[in-house]
């Protein structure tokens, strides 16, 4: 397995449990959040994926390889998840065996 897909799934198993309880700071609405990391870390979107049908997860990356995870529900409020630096956008798939 990928980095990403092993990243996606422990996110959507986090998301599902852990948005609830995150602290208020790490939540807010997804326009003032999407706003927020464009503004002081230049990340724009660049993934999306449905964890469940209230949860969105959304992943947003800069030039410089900054990159920041939000679930976002059906209401439009954002959690941060996780974010860190050096994202690695150029992934290699292996084949799968029997492909």
């Amino acid at each position: 397995m990928t980095r990403l897909t092993v990243m996606m799934l422990c996110v959507a198993t986090a998301a599902s449990f852990a948005a609830p309880a995150l602290a208020a700071e790490q939540c807010a609405a997804r326009t003032d959040m999407v706003k927020a990391l464009g503004d002081k870390f230049h990340e724009s979107e660049t993934a999306r994926g449905l964890v469940n049908p209230s949860v969105i997860l959304e992943v947003f990356v800069s030039d410089e390889g900054t990159w920041t995870t939000l679930a976002t529900d059906t209401q439009g409020q954002s959690c941060v998840i996780m974010a860190g630096e050096g994202w690695d956008g150029a992934v290699q798939v292996a084949a799968l065996p029997g492909t």
